[in-house]
């Protein structure tokens, strides 16, 4: 059964990008466009970019 994990944007998207950008050196500007209301196609790149599953990538986003 999938779960689906729940995914908000929470506090400053600057400080949620800069903290992936360390963690993640090979993440771009471009990887880590965001605008409001368009999550799932910020899920999506970083889900190819990182070979992350989509609950992997909104899981690591939550944690930061």
């Amino acid at each position: 059964m999938k779960t689906d994990t729940k995914f908000k944007i929470q506090g400053s998207w600057r400080e949620i990008k800069g903290k992936l950008k360390q963690k993640y050196a090979d993440l771009t500007d471009d990887d880590l466009l965001y605008e409001e209301g368009k999550d799932e196609e910020l899920i999506g790149r970083l889900q190819r970019k990182l070979g992350m599953t989509i609950d992997e990538v909104k899981s690591e986003i939550n944690s930061l």
